[in-house]
Order: C-alpha cells, then sequence, then structure tokens
C-alpha cells in the first residue's frame, strides 16, 4: 500500500500557510492548497482532506509531493509545462524562411502561401503561421530611392538647417509644382455611402484637360500662395517668382527649397534672380522629395480634393484646387520639421552599406 509523504512544519511556514487560508484576497488556488497542507500535516490521510477540502485525491497527493519537494515555492506557483509538440520540425521552419527571403518561385516575382506549401510539401495554413509568426509579408513591398547625390550631405545640412532654425527677418518657403493634374470625369455616377457599403465610383473615366500647380508653402505659418497654369516651364517658374514677390512682404529676405528640376535653373530664370536678391535658391538632393515640405501638402491636396473629385473642364478643376488653398489658408496651421540631420545621415549610411554588400554578393 501507498503512503502519502509526512509533511512537518516549521512556525514561519505555519504561519504563512494559514494566512493564506485565510486570506480573502488571495487567490483560490493557493487557498485550496494551504488547507490542504496544513490538513496532511495535522496527520490527516489523503482520502478525508479530499473530501473535506471538495477536491480529488490525486490533487491532494499531487500538492503533498510538490510541498515535500519544494516546499512554500512549490505550492506557490504553478510548475512549468512543456506546451504543445510544434506541428512541424524547425528543419521546416528554417526551409521556409530560407526559401522565402533568399529564393524566388519559378515563373513568379514573388511567393504565395500555395506555391511555398507546393514547395516545401505543408499546407498553406502552416506557411501562414510561420510568415505571421516571422513578420514575413512576402505580397507587399515598398519603394525606396538612396541618393547619389555627391553634395547629399551639404544640401541635407542647408535644408534642415532652414527648418530646424529658420534666419531672421526671413521666410522659408517650400516651392514645387504638381504637374499634369487630370480633369476626369466619371463615366456614370457615383453611388453614395450607406451602412454596410462604401462610397463606389466608375473605374473609367474621360479627361478634360490638364493643369499644373505651382505652390509656395510658408513653412512656418502653414500657408500657401498657389497658382494654376497650362504648363510648367521656365517662363511660368519666372511667372510665379513674381507671384511670390507680390505676395509677400518686400523686407523680408526669401528662401525657396526647390527640387532639382531644370526648370529651376534655367539661365534666364537665373538672371531674374540676380536682379532680385531678396530671393535665395536652396536645392534639395535629387532623390530626394521627402525632404521639400510642400510634397507633403501636395499630398493631402491629392487625398481630400483631386482623388475622389470629379471634374467636367479645366476651369472647374482649377475652381476646386483655389478653394481648397483658401479653405487651407483659414484652417492651415505650421509644418514642423523634427528629423536632425544627423540622424537622416546615419540612416543614409546604413541603407547604402546594405545596398553595397547586396550587390557584392
Amino acid at each position: 500500500m501507498k503512503v502519502a509523504l509526512p509533511i512537518s512544519l516549521s512556525e514561519e511556514e505555519r504561519q504563512t500557510l494559514t494566512s493564506w487560508s485565510r486570506g480573502r484576497s488571495t487567490p483560490a488556488r493557493l487557498v485550496l492548497r494551504a488547507k490542504i497542507i496544513l490538513a496532511a500535516a495535522a496527520g490527516v490521510r489523503n482520502k478525508d482532506i479530499a473530501e473535506e477540502c471538495g477536491t480529488s485525491k490525486p490533487t491532494v497527493a499531487r500538492w503533498r509531493t510538490r510541498f515535500a519537494k519544494l516546499r512554500l515555492a512549490g505550492i506557490e506557483r504553478d510548475a512549468s509545462r512543456p506546451g504543445r509538440t510544434p506541428a512541424i520540425s524547425g528543419k521546416v521552419v528554417e526551409e521556409i524562411l530560407r526559401k522565402t527571403t533568399q529564393e524566388k518561385p519559378s515563373g513568379a516575382t514573388h511567393w504565395s502561401t500555395r506555391t511555398m506549401a507546393q514547395e516545401v510539401g505543408v499546407s498553406k495554413a502552416t506557411v501562414q503561421r510561420v510568415w505571421s509568426s516571422h513578420g514575413l509579408k512576402p505580397h507587399l513591398h515598398k519603394t525606396f530611392k538612396v541618393s547619389n547625390d555627391p553634395q547629399f550631405a551639404e544640401k541635407l545640412w542647408d535644408v534642415v538647417g532652414l527648418y530646424l532654425n529658420p534666419p531672421e527677418h526671413a521666410l522659408v518657403l517650400s516651392c514645387d509644382e504638381k504637374s499634369q493634374i487630370q480633369a476626369l470625369d466619371r463615366t456614370q455616377k457615383s453611388l453614395p455611402m450607406v451602412p454596410g457599403r462604401c462610397g463606389t465610383l466608375t473605374h473609367d473615366y474621360i479627361r478634360h484637360g490638364t493643369t499644373t500647380l505651382f505652390a509656395a508653402l510658408n513653412v512656418a505659418e502653414g500657408v500657401v500662395i498657389g497658382e494654376c497654369m497650362p504648363r510648367h516651364r521656365h517662363q511660368e517658374w519666372i511667372k510665379f517668382l513674381k507671384r511670390i514677390d507680390a505676395a509677400t512682404d518686400p523686407a523680408l529676405d526669401l528662401h525657396l527649397i526647390v527640387d532639382n528640376y531644370a526648370t529651376h535653373k534655367h539661365p534666364k530664370v537665373r538672371r531674374w534672380l540676380a536682379r532680385h536678391p531678396r530671393f535665395h535658391m536652396h536645392f534639395t538632393p535629387t532623390s530626394s522629395s521627402w525632404m521639400n515640405l510642400v510634397e507633403r501638402w501636395f499630398r493631402d491636396l491629392t487625398d481630400k480634393r483631386l482623388r475622389r473629385g470629379t471634374f467636367r473642364s479645366v476651369p472647374q478643376l482649377i475652381q476646386a484646387i483655389e478653394d481648397y488653398i483658401d479653405h487651407h489658408n483659414n484652417t492651415g496651421k505650421g509644418f514642423q520639421w523634427t528629423a536632425k540631420a544627423e540622424a537622416i545621415l546615419e540612416k543614409v549610411r546604413r541603407a547604402r552599406a546594405t545596398l553595397d554588400k547586396t550587390s557584392s554578393v
């Protein structure tokens, strides 16, 4: 006959167990375990303890044994459990990860759950679980471009310096053109949004012409000077510079942040700037449109006014753009640049090092 392990308690252990067995805020499972050990220490049999505490005899035996081996720590916390045995081996997981990150399927640019499942010999649900647990999404990709401008650092310090520490008695204007804005008319009426269904637009459209928006964003105040023109040559750029000249305080210097579009560097533009010394041009590095804050405003214009708009003529499109500019100037706020030049340069260095490492493989 199997005999239960005898339990003897020190005075400190008895006080602790008594406190646990009577505690109102003590977890119920710990209260039960404390009562079992106190009864076992009093010489009560497992069968009688089980009846008294309203539990099973194996439960009483388990906690009596745990206490005999580990004392108070053995009953205060549950024992660790091994968990479920993995459905697939670690080698299969490694193979899925290797193929996903280092190989491409034949006849395709990226893996799907089905093609990978067929390749490795597992279910597509298993592939999906492996991808999810490792943060892999082969069906998605992001675009990027690391600038190869040899003067990247100098231009970066120049532009970011204007954003973070603008000069006194001057305005910092972020300028650019949004070209080829199309006046698109839908071929059928759009259906409104109702509960359970989003709004709809026909996938096809009728073109009624295009316009180009010249815009100058006052970074500090968020105010936009804008004008729509049919084309975007150096003649239109000079015309817009005259518009900026007339719309700003003549006592202030103007620091214009622009990209490297040839129109901005045309000889006639340079001669005009030479005759207007309060204009100071600052060029962003090549392939760095994200550095020009007016691009952020262009994105808002597209999302909020143009993409879902319906325009039956170019004048109607221009009127919509002008109305958006007026509304923005009445309600908008200044743009605040937060990224430090040192942090940007460090990210660019890491990106270039990664590209160099990849190209050498």
